[in-house]
């Protein structure tokens, strides 16, 4: 029996960073409060993290876009108004300027202290948060053939996403250096191909039959079946600082998936690619962000990202029209134009430091940006 057609339904989780706004560094123990008082005004929505410094946010389901803006942005609102109120700022970048990761605290949790048990520096090293993007593929079966063709676009929404320039208070010399602290963990990086549920089923019954891990959500690829829910969970990209950059990038994947189902009912699909081939793209996304060129492998040639982003607009259109997101597709133009939270953090940095700025003054400048943009222009 043919699948029924996806609903395509969406959820976006969000993690962002606590700051002291005097001294731009992270808050390393943040008043106990200030998480109680979270989940008191958004209930589930709102979690803690490995360090303490970090805290998570995600939506309600979402049948359109327009509903996801709105919730994102009451989301970000509300932590950022109860942070102050703690004396904290609230930053949605992918790493924070100078932050020194071995002086964070990890949450009191058990799950949090069992992976930093099982991991150790590489669990106490993750001082980084990410954007993961849910959309709802019912049909078992056709999310994991979902999950094989969308990997080719994926260093596509990451050159778009990049807010990880900076690593200890110098830059990286990345656009996103997020996805490297992230790749030392196992089973992480770009998903294996799957022929099946049954062998994405076989896989994790292996895993955990053998002692090397028994829970699923351990599983840390770019992309992957959901274990809590019947969706595929974007997970490569950078936070936004940008709510309207992060709502861009939600409607590609949303609009992508609509079009790998349109495919289907033509008895076509995407090819799907070698592992190593995507992750060379993946890299040139980390290296260069929007100013990248990528691998056009279909063509067989290397393509700016302008070109492929314009390229990948129109592939979609059709669907973000049919989807009501056509608009947040077309801002994908947009951040190439005028570039990512990664590019305004360096230009920034490196104006400060032309007019004489050291550079712990001017990461601290990068903090302020960032504390600013994170919040400007959200929608009521």
């Amino acid at each position: 029996m043919a699948p029924r057609k996806p609903t395509l339904s969406l959820g976006i989780e969000e993690e962002y960073l606590l700051v002291d706004p005097l001294t731009r560094a992270l808050v390393q123990s943040p008043d106990p409060g200030f998480m109680t008082a979270c989940e008191d005004a958004l209930g589930e929505q709102v979690t803690n993290e490995l360090l303490q410094s970090q805290v998570e946010v995600g939506t309600c389901i979402c049948a359109r876009i327009a509903e996801a803006r709105s919730d994102l942005a009451r989301l970000r609102r509300t932590v950022a108004a109860i942070a102050r109120d703690h004396g904290m700022g609230l930053i949605a970048a992918s790493t924070h300027p100078f932050a020194e990761w071995d002086e964070q605290r990890s949450t009191e949790l058990d799950r949090y202290q069992s992976l930093t048990d099982d991991y150790q520096a590489l669990a106490r090293r993750q001082l980084i948060g990410g954007m993961h993007v849910h959309v709802a593929v019912e049909d078992e079966e056709l999310r994991i053939d979902f999950m094989n063709q969308a990997g080719y676009f994926l260093p596509h929404l990451l050159a778009l996403s990049t807010s990880s320039p900076f690593w200890r208070g110098r830059p990286t010399g990345l656009k996103a250096f997020r996805p490297s602290v992230f790749g030392n963990l196992p089973r992480s990086g770009s998903a294996e191909y799957l022929a099946s549920w049954s062998a994405w089923r076989d896989l994790l019954d292996l895993l955990a039959g053998t002692g090397l891990c028994s829970d699923p959500t351990q599983v840390w690829w770019d992309i992957r079946p959901s274990a809590k829910h019947p969706t595929l969970e974007l997970r490569i990209t950078d936070v936004c600082t940008s709510l309207e950059d992060a709502l861009a990038i939600a409607a590609l994947f949303q609009a992508l998936l609509h079009r790998l189902w349109r495919l289907r009912t033509c008895n076509q699909s995407w090819r799907v690619y070698r592992r190593i081939l995507l992750e060379e793209n993946k890299w040139r996304a980390q290296r260069y962000g929007i100013e990248a060129e990528l691998a056009d492998l279909g063509a067989g040639c290397l393509k700016p990202m302008p070109m492929l982003i314009e390229e990948l607009i129109e592939l979609v259109r059709e669907d973000a029209g049919e989807l009501g997101c056509l608009a947040e597709v077309e801002r994908a133009r947009e951040i190439v134009e005028r570039g990512t939270s990664a590019d305004r953090q360096l230009a920034l940095y490196h104006e400060a430091l032309r007019e004489g700025a050291s550079p712990e003054e001017a990461c601290r400048m990068v903090v302020d940006w960032l504390l600013e943009a994170t919040l400007a222009g959200l929608p009521e």
